[in-house]
């Protein structure tokens, strides 16, 4: 289930070095695998007054009065899975829109002049992510989060009810995956229709609840978990707080009876504390089973920011690690590469991935070798033919001056393509771009191998230093490819509008992989999967799932890894460990000059550049945006990373070795599929088996609803 969104997060623009968000219009076009389901609708309710009432239980129940009602109306795509016989599973991806239904426009709002009033609710489906640092913003997103959680619940009732008689086996056949804690909202939503809807007593039904529930958390970052005030929720959703209390009150108790006298863990465990409903704690607390999707990114979970839960209940926390899909990310996306697999070892890998460990046999064959850098040069050049006539150069009114001008194939593809923020450290990988920049301008021989930095990624629209940090790889790209004397060892480029399609040209094309958080921040990662199993190299820290990838390719395959461990992060956060970022930038030549270069006119050419670069020098070296200068610890791990990328060089310089290093890569990624980690939900989470479809049932089932489906097309 998920929202159909009429625009998506926004479409990037690059005025000057500056990001512009545009709209991203989602449904401009018609889409012909998308199906109008008026008969799926849902009705959602907001605000109103609660009138206390009872069940056939005797259980207390509320009567909404008052409310503000909502209309969600349904599309559904197909997900068809992949699969060369002719039996193969289709799903049905809902969609939810208030958008099409005329019920949700206020009329008499709008003839009073209250126009933002009026289509608040026929608005709620407009945008994807809408700004909350406003709060109109804060009460449309949540005002989405429940729309999605009430009538995707609703939905599931009415499925299960279709086949069904009773609620006597709700809890063995439906299974709930809260994705992140924006659909948290389920829990209240399984609460209130099993008791006001089905009968049903309190306990009764929160055991339901919590055999049906599983949580997903995605972040490391206890910032980012998230939280709203309870006077929004009660006021927009009151029965919904009505039941959190209840639950709050149900598990502080239960908590107090655990650890008597610790008042202290009962108020960080609760779901309501300080003003503020925290939506992990209520995911956790109705939830059977939580996972994290990294193996490092669940032992954070269990041993910081999630302990006390932890220590409560030690059997919900279980790990299932992030996966891409091998029919994607190589079969769709690198159609070369593809073949070069399935000529060797047979197409099984595509069903089945673990079959690419076979390729470790064609790592040392010459011929293999040949084949694999021609691809990638080819995929160079098709990324380079894109580049040239897409990648646009604007000026500070965005009118367009011209195309980006890239080196040519025979360079190393040096690619960071993700979300702009801080603890990715964008920053640490421009810095040393700068780095390089000196040295070879001092000594043009000091570096052998031409190298092509490609960066991508979009800034939140609210997040100040990292649209800096955007501008500052445009000041870069800007010195160094206009230098007659750099520009042919070394180029900078910063594709524009980065998404699914320019990803599936720049992967392919990638060499080096740049994965450098910082260690203990990121959740997982899949673009460092993507671009592994399509043969680029790893720079990485042990970070997210990049752990486990060094587990799985060995350290002997694994020749870039740097920076310090999640636990020594951790020791300097914490106070355990000192670390001071000025003498880092004191006593290294080549830092302190890439670091000066912020401030001292090499890069900015007005007065609103020189400012936006001397917020990021600040950042690192002082302590106005932080509790502590340099936070994600970018000088800490520069020197280190400095030395890796000398290593990168010295194998770039060596074809045939660095093709063996990839192929090898590649090859120990089997573990790494979606397919394993369904796999893994099912079996860890959900407690499901597999039900193989029998070929002659199916048979059965597909003539009888061709006869009565006279429209049906073959």
């Amino acid at each position: 289930y998920v929202l159909r969104y009429q625009y998506g997060i926004f479409d990037q623009e690059i005025w000057n070095g500056s990001q512009v968000e545009r709209p991203d219009t989602w449904l401009l076009h018609e889409n012909p695998w998308e199906f109008r389901r008026d008969m799926h609708a849902a009705s959602v309710y907001y605000s109103g007054e609660l009138l206390p009432a009872q069940n056939k239980k005797g259980e207390v129940v509320y009567d909404l009065v008052d409310y503000d009602e909502v209309r969600a109306l349904s599309y559904d795509i197909p997900i068809i899975g992949y699969e060369e016989a002719t039996h193969f599973n289709v799903n049905t991806l809902r969609l939810w829109t208030t958008k099409e239904s005329p019920r949700n426009f206020q009329l008499q709002r709008f003839n009073a002049g209250q126009l933002d009033q009026a289509g608040e609710n026929t608005s709620l489906t407009d945008v994807l992510y809408p700004n909350d640092n406003n709060e109109l913003g804060k009460r449309i997103r949540l005002k989405q989060e429940f729309l999605l959680s009430s009538a995707s619940v609703q939905d599931i009732f009415s499925n299960y009810l279709r086949h069904h008689a009773d609620m006597s086996s709700f809890a063995d056949k439906v299974r709930i995956q809260i994705n992140d804690t924006h659909p948290a909202l389920v829990i209240t939503e399984l609460m209130r229709i099993l008791m006001k809807a089905h009968d049903m007593g309190w306990q009764e039904s929160w055991e339901i609840v919590q055999s049906c529930c599983s949580f997903t958390n995605h972040t490391v970052l206890k910032e980012s978990l998230e939280e709203w005030n309870q006077n929004r929720i009660k006021e927009l959703l009151p029965y919904q707080y009505a039941i959190i209390e209840k639950m709050n009150l149900d598990f502080c108790n239960a908590v107090r009876k655990k650890y008597p006298g610790d008042e202290e863990k009962v108020r960080r465990m609760s779901i309501i504390e300080a003003g503020q409903v925290r939506m992990a704690n209520l995911a956790i607390y109705g939830s059977h089973k939580v996972n994290g999707v990294a193996a490092l990114h669940t032992q954070i979970l269990k041993e910081t920011i999630f302990k006390d839960f932890h220590e409560m209940y030690p059997d919900k926390f279980v790990n299932v690690t992030n996966g891409v899909t091998q029919r994607r990310w190589l079969l769709h996306s690198n159609p070369a590469l593809a073949d070069f697999i399935s000529k060797r070892i047979g197409p099984k890998w595509i069903v089945d991935f673990r079959h690419i460990q076979e390729m470790a046999a064609y790592a040392t064959d010459l011929d293999a070798q040949r084949e694999f850098l021609e691809i990638k040069k080819q995929n160079k050049i098709n990324f380079i033919k894109y580049i040239k006539e897409h990648n646009t150069i604007r000026d500070y009114k965005g009118r367009i001056l011209g195309f980006t001008d890239p080196l040519n194939e025979d360079a190393l593809f040096d690619v960071q393509i993700k979300r702009i923020h801080e603890y990715k450290r964008q920053l640490l990988n421009a810095l040393h771009t700068m780095m390089l920049y000196f040295e070879i301008k001092a000594d043009p021989s000091s570096r052998k191998i031409k190298r092509q930095i490609i960066f991508a990624g979009k800034a939140a629209p609210g997040y100040d230093m990292a649209k800096n940090i955007i501008r500052l790889i445009f000041c870069i790209s800007r010195r160094i490819n206009a230098d007659p004397d750099v520009r042919d060892k070394l180029n900078v480029i910063f594709v524009e509008n980065y998404n699914v399609s320019k990803a599936e040209l720049i992967i392919p094309a990638a060499d080096l992989s740049e994965q450098i958080s910082t260690a203990g921040m990121e959740a997982s990662g899949t673009g460092n999967m993507k671009l592994s199993i399509n043969g680029a190299l790893t720079i990485g820290t042990e970070d997210g799932a990049n752990v486990e990838m060094h587990q799985q390719i060995t350290d002997k395959w694994w020749p870039f890894g740097f920076g310090k461990k999640a636990s020594e992060n951790q020791a300097v956060w914490h106070g355990e460990d000192q670390y001071s970022p000025w003498e880092i930038y004191l006593n290294h030549q080549g830092i302190h000059k890439a670091v000066e270069s912020l401030r001292d006119g090499t890069l900015a050419e007005t007065e609103e550049e020189h400012a936006v670069l001397m917020a990021i020098y600040h950042s690192l070296l002082e302590t106005r945006y932080s509790s502590m200068a340099d936070k994600y610890l970018v000088l800490r791990d520069l020197p280190e990373y400095y030395d890796t990328q000398k290593k990168v060089e010295e194998m770039y310089l060596q074809p045939s070795l660095w093709a063996e290093y990839a192929i090898q890569n590649m090859a120990a990624m089997g573990a790494f599929s979606t397919d394993r980690s369904i796999h893994n939900y099912a079996d860890y989470v959900w407690g499901l088996t597999q039900c193989p479809v029998n070929p002659k049932e199916l048979e059965v089932v597909r003539k009888e609803y061709s006869d009565h489906d006279k429209c049906r097309i073959f």
